[in-house]
């Protein structure tokens, strides 16, 4: 799959504009969506991404289309992941929800960024080192183990992180509206909404690390691997609002998501072994009889595993009452202007 350098500058700029017309149409005026507004945006990307998957299974050919199918459901799973993180970051910060909008949309852009870097060392490593699928298929398999029995019951407000900060900056209790910093009696103080972006900042790295030795694992075609990102990103925003309380029901998305981790784990593993040259394995030979999964394989045990981790979730909690998040401070505190 050959891209120029014409189509990688204009599909960059295009992500670039989108996030740009993101930030002025519905973020820089703070305001917490409607369902309806949520909902059509979330189609909107949504379908787009649809879209453009077919027009890469017409023009490249549908090897190419199926794996960007297929990367796409991943990070999106894992950016659904991701935004039950920010779920909890957020409720833990107590972030008013007319802020939360910037606050998501910087968390993207960071991701976005970082999955940028993270793609194009991947890229670098693979056509130079075949043996780094071995790395990638040990660490997916290690996220794999982690993702299946890991708690996230601390608060984020209360890492050793932010008692970093804390120590050595001076941070207000209360927020001053969307700012990050403040002055108050001639000082000048760190609002919560700064410690909220770095906090979202460190989640964004951790969850680059899960995403980008999945997708590789699915392609090796970095182009899929940025658009198959920059799409699952899009539209994140909109589905947070969307689907806030159901993110509290999808108790086996963790289990899912492990499931899916491991899959490509050992796809990589296989992958490894076909196109091997370490000397100490098989005398450097590729291993024949290591089989390669087919692509049409690994896009139908995604799309089987995300369906029945939601469902096996939604009847699970089926009845339950969602514990209640309250994210919005008293308003004599969220609008104190520390000025």
């Amino acid at each position: 799959m050959h891209i120029s350098p014409l189509v990688w500058g204009v599909t960059i700029a295009v992500t670039i504009a989108f996030f740009v017309y993101e930030f002025f149409a519905h973020v820089r005026k703070p305001h917490e969506p409607t369902i309806g507004e949520s909902a059509r945006w979330s189609a909107f990307y949504i379908g787009l991404a649809l879209i453009f998957g077919v027009a890469v299974g017409m023009v490249s050919g549908w090897t190419y289309g199926g794996e960007y199918f297929a990367g796409y459901l991943t990070e999106k799973a894992l950016s659904i992941d991701n935004l039950f993180v920010f779920l909890i970051v957020m409720t833990g910060f107590a972030v008013p929800k007319i802020y939360q909008q910037k606050v998501l949309m910087i968390g993207i852009i960071i991701a976005l960024i970082l999955r940028g870097i993270f793609i194009a060392v991947g890229a670098a490593l693979i056509e130079n080192f075949s043996w780094v699928f071995y790395l990638f298929g040990a660490l997916l398999l290690f996220l794999a183990y982690r993702q299946a029995f890991a708690h996230s019951d601390s608060n984020p407000a209360d890492g050793r992180i932010m008692r970093f900060v804390r120590r050595h900056l001076p941070v207000s209790d209360t927020y001053d509206r969307d700012r990050l910093t403040g002055v108050k009696d001639g000082r000048r103080f760190v609002t919560p909404m700064l410690l909220v972006i770095i906090t979202i900042g460190f989640v964004d790295l951790i969850f680059a690390v899960d995403s980008i030795p999945a997708i590789y694992g699915l392609t090796e075609q970095a182009y899929i691997v940025f658009t198959a990102n920059a799409f699952a990103l899009m539209g994140l925003r909109q589905l947070y609002f969307l689907i806030g309380g159901l993110l509290e029901r999808l108790v086996y998305l963790a289990q899912g998501l492990a499931v899916i981790l491991a899959f490509i784990g050992v796809k990589l593993v296989l992958h490894a072994m076909h196109v091997n040259e370490l000397p100490f394995i098989n005398k450097g030979d590729a291993i024949k009889w290591a089989p390669e999964i087919p692509i049409w394989f690994s896009l139908l045990f995604i799309a089987l595993t995300i369906v029945v981790a939601t469902t096996a979730s939604l009847i699970k909690t089926r009845g339950d009452r969602p514990p209640h998040l309250e994210t919005t401070l008293p308003a004599n505190d969220t609008e104190k202007n520390l000025t």
